[in-house]
């Protein structure tokens, strides 16, 4: 046991209140803000390297042994989820300071974003279900203020469908815990975990996987509930897009992988849904990322794209695809952040999103051009880049299980994620310069892309140096009683 892994959970949650008293103070915000997540990212890294030693680590609140108190608990899915999360926050952070109007800074703007990470990394790393709702709760008020800061018609419109639909999936989630409680009699997940396994195969378990799913699925995107993310999250300033775009929907991925490999592993049905609403939400995904010229949609049409992939993966649930799912996941949530703030320096440099208006840049911005290259061929899944290796290891683990037909929409969804984001590449940088191409200094507004492309390009090349802990993460969905013995200490 040890107590490192609250600091993640403690360091931005000190933060943001200290902020809150200095929120005139812009330049002290700022310096704040990175070192704040700095010290989170060293700390992530030695929990990261304790967990491949020791094994799984946890923490009892107040000293309340599991399963009576509350339990934090660090495996290497959710350390590894955590360390990128800081990572892609620290890149926004300093996309911020040139990115974000002063205005918006002068509104809690940093605080707001500590108290997002708060909610991020603490859902990453409770092992109580109820917890899991609370920090999900602290995660979306975060990212209501960050929605509607600015003001603009467009956010308010957004963020009062984005509020209704978050309102709608907690209800629903306060109904399922109730309902599991009642079955089993606990909300730690580890005892949740082996009270349904004496339970057998109850219908009520069924009942309660559909509604987790409904859940989870309104907040990770998936089909058919994906319906409110194109408008809300296109609202939103370009770095709090690319928080979004990166984390927010990965934590409802990251809730299905957590509570269907814990609670419903047995039950083949609910995997067999999941794997069907995962392709349906791949084509879906792919279909519209190619059907729009803005390039804002583009990248978040490729967001559902790539939540189908991932649950794919995870519903096929085999040591490999599993394998593949976490890599993806990790890749994915990298890669979507860099392309968020590349194509932000896009439109701060012609003034629209949209591709008519923004062609030729390739002749005064060829940095940003060949770093946006290399992101799309990440994104696509091009060998060697960070993608290709999630993406092969989730198809091969659908060939073990003869799932032939999925294999071949994940592989075709590659060509249309390389078209949609190659259409930005020929008609954004390629061409006769458009008017609205100026000459403007983006230096500073282009390092925190270029850092988080050359994090996945490092990632695909140095695969090999990570495959150990890919597997140990694996391992811990697959054999869900590792979890349970360190919680409980069985």
């Amino acid at each position: 046991m040890t107590n490192l892994i609250l600091f993640p959970i403690l360091i931005p949650l000190l933060t943001g209140i200290i902020l809150i008293f200095f929120y005139k103070k812009i330049i002290l915000q700022r310096i704040f803000s990175l070192l704040s997540i700095s010290a989170s990212i060293i700390i992530t890294l030695f929990m990261i390297e304790q967990i491949k030693n020791e094994g799984i680590q946890t923490v009892n609140l107040s000293n309340w042994d599991a399963p009576f108190g509350i339990t934090i608990v660090s495996d290497m899915v959710s350390a590894l989820l955590v360390l990128t999360t800081n990572i892609i926050a620290f890149c926004c952070i300093i996309y911020s300071f040139k990115g974000m109007e002063r205005e918006r800074e002068t509104y809690f703007y940093y605080s707001i974003i500590q108290f997002l990470l708060v909610g991020v990394t603490g859902a990453f790393s409770t092992g109580d279900i109820f917890n899991l709702f609370v920090f999900f709760e602290v995660m979306l008020m975060a990212s209501y203020v960050l929605l509607v800061l600015g003001n603009t018609k467009i956010q308010l419109r957004e963020t009062v469908k984005y509020i209704i639909v978050n309102v709608v999936a907690s209800a629903l989630f306060v109904i399922a815990v109730a309902y599991i409680y009642s079955v089993v009699g606990t909300l730690n997940m580890a005892l949740i975990s082996e009270r349904i396994s004496e339970v057998g195969g109850a219908g009520i378990l069924t009942v309660i996987a559909v509604l987790f799913l409904i859940v989870f699925g309104l907040k990770g995107a998936i089909f058919p509930l994906f319906f409110w993310l194109p408008g809300s999250y296109n609202a939103a300033p370009i770095p709090i897009l690319a928080l979004f775009g990166a984390l927010l929907t990965k934590v409802g991925v990251y809730s299905i992988a957590r509570t269907y490999s814990l609670f419903f592993y047995e039950d083949s049905y609910v995997f067999s849904l999941l794997g069907i609403l995962a392709l349906i939400t791949i084509i879906l995904g792919a279909i519209g990322s190619i059907a729009y010229n803005d390039v804002k949609k583009i990248i978040i049409y490729n967001i559902v794209t790539a939540i189908g992939v991932i649950l794919f993966g995870f519903s096929t649930f085999n040591a490999v695809s599993l394998s593949g799912s976490i890599f993806y996941l990790l890749h994915d949530m990298i890669i979507k952040g860099a392309l968020f703030l590349l194509i932000g320096v896009m439109i701060y440099i012609t003034g629209t999103s949209n591709l008519k208006y923004m062609s030729g840049l390739m002749k005064q911005y060829p940095l940003l051009a060949w770093t946006f290259f290399i992101a799309a061929l990440g994104l696509a899944g091009i060998p060697p880049l960070s993608g290709f290796v999630g993406k092969l290891l989730i198809i091969q683990g659908a060939f073990e299980e003869s799932n032939y037909i999925g294999s071949f929409i994940v592989v075709l969804s590659s060509l249309f994620v390389l078209l949609s984001v190659i259409k930005i590449f020929v008609k954004g940088f390629w061409g006769e310069e458009s008017d609205n191409v100026t000459k403007k200094p983006v230096k500073a507004l282009l390092l925190p892309g270029c850092i988080l492309v050359l994090l996945s390009f490092l990632i695909g090349i140095g695969a090999e140096v990570l495959s150990p802990y890919i597997s140990l993460a694996a391992e811990n969905l697959l054999q869900p009683e590792n979890y349970i013995h360190a919680v409980l200490k069985e």
